[in-house]
């Protein structure tokens, strides 16, 4: 099932971002009071009552003459477009303003569900005296303090209620997998040479591919996939148009919706500092990841290039230490045939549970055969781990100081776990927690 997406909308300066903060638990948007500021939207995920959903913090939408008000209003737009339920923000200390008035204007026209929240009512006056805001025609306003946190949970309530409901969908057992990359590695070429037909446009101009296309197959050993190809993801700086903007997001969303994300790099052109940020928004998601060297026919080789470019891109993403690396050619469909069977395989492992008796016994060998850290004369002490969650496989580790643990004994441990274990492609999650 896809994850719903929210989008956050209204003039500048009602405390859009503020809400956003709150509701992703973290300082993502620059709030600031000053209007315009947010300039681009800003994506993270939020999570109410177990539902997970995916926000997007916009620009104002506003008239006049404020420097990039023609793209903020584009940005907002995107994001209107592309969300399932809209929360539009409005300010209970100044009113209903003529650009709340144009702002309704446009949410009437998208179409989707709008839930309106009276921001900025700090005070028990202020959060009765809402009645004005009915004359946006939205129903009944929220009235909340994005500042201090007060009429969240009834406003999320309505959010969550408001999500499209996919109870009757089909389940979609296929291994879901997308390709991911910087414009011009050649996503798209990747796409057709495994499918063995065109059915994505394929273009040497960066950026041919504007939305995310779904396609179906099965090999011939009946392994069904399901194969999202994405446009590439440049530098926020250099996103132009409006409709380069929404295929952005439509490849975050991929990632979101992947069990296995494909990392491509171009091998012609070596690593380039935004390959680093491409490859991070699918490290930090959770997700199973291959890194594939594109177009490997077109370099010239001796008997060490594949091995000394595998060490380049080692020390490059050292944070991708788990992800197996294919060169490949889309051109000559060079090694194209063992990527079903590994994308499999990384699927499997982002999926795989291991026994607590087990994962004990490897935990208990790894601090005999390395003790653990100890400050200030006290030792910590590993009581017991267990398995609490997949994709990405997650365990919590009960000690007796969780600030006892050093991030590099932290790291000794993964490293111990992936010994014994077969966790190749998938991130995995260490907590640690105080065992009372």
């Amino acid at each position: 099932m896809s994850m719903p997406t929210v989008a956050i909308v209204g003039r500048p300066n009602v405390g859009k971002s503020t809400i956003f903060n709150r509701i992703a638990g973290d300082r993502i948007s620059i709030v600031e009071d000053t209007p315009g500021v947010t300039r681009d939207r800003i994506y993270a995920h939020g999570e109410w009552l177990s539902n997970t959903f995916s926000m997007i913090d916009t620009g104002g939408i506003d008239v006049g003459d404020e420097p990039f008000l023609k793209q903020i209003t584009e940005q907002a737009e995107v994001a209107i477009d592309e969300a399932d339920v809209i929360v539009f923000v409005v300010s209970a200390r100044e009113g209903v303003t003529d650009s709340d008035e144009k702002v309704a204007q446009i949410l009437y026209r998208a179409n989707k569900p709008v839930i309106l929240a009276v921001n900025k009512a700090d005070n028990p006056e202020q959060r009765q005296d809402i009645y004005d805001f009915y004359s946006l025609g939205f129903g009944d306003p929220y009235p909340i303090s994005g500042a201090h946190g007060l009429g969240l949970g009834d406003l999320l309530d309505a959010v969550v209620k408001a999500f499209p409901d996919e109870t009757g969908d089909v389940e979609d057992t296929s291994t879901r997998f997308s390709l991911i990359g910087r414009p011009n590695v050649g996503k798209s070429s990747l796409v057709n040479a495994l499918l063995g037909e065109d059915r994505v446009i394929v273009s040497d101009i960066a950026g041919t591919t504007r939305d995310a296309i779904d396609t179906k197959f099965v090999t011939d050993n009946g392994d069904e996939f399901t194969m999202v190809d994405t446009a590439g993801i440049r530098k926020r700086g250099k996103v132009y148009e409006n409709t380069e903007r929404y295929s952005v997001m439509r490849a975050m969303k991929a990632i979101d919706n992947s069990d296995v994300v494909l990392f491509v790099l171009n091998a012609e052109e070596g690593i380039r500092e935004q390959d680093k940020k491409v490859a991070g928004y699918a490290h930090e998601a959770g997700r199973g990841i291959i890194i594939l060297v594109n177009k490997w026919d077109a370099i010239k080789k001796n008997n060490q290039s594949l091995h000394d470019f595998e060490i380049h891109v080692r020390e490059e993403f050292q944070y991708l230490a788990y992800a197996p690396m294919l060169f490949v050619s889309a051109k000559t469909h060079q090694r194209l045939h063992e990527l079903p069977e590994l994308i499999k395989k990384v699927s499997v492992n982002h999926n795989k549970r291991v026994q607590s008796s087990t994962l004990n016994d490897v935990l208990m060998d790894a601090v005999a055969m390395n003790p653990t850290p100890t400050d200030n004369g006290k030792r910590l002490r590993i009581f017991y781990a267990t398995q609490v969650a997949v994709a990405p496989p997650t365990f919590v580790i009960f000690v007796n100081d969780p600030e006892l643990m050093h991030f590099s004994y932290e790291r000794y441990l993964e490293n111990q776990i992936r010994e014994h274990f077969d966790f190749s492609g998938t991130p995995i999650h260490l907590i640690e927690r105080h065992r009372k």
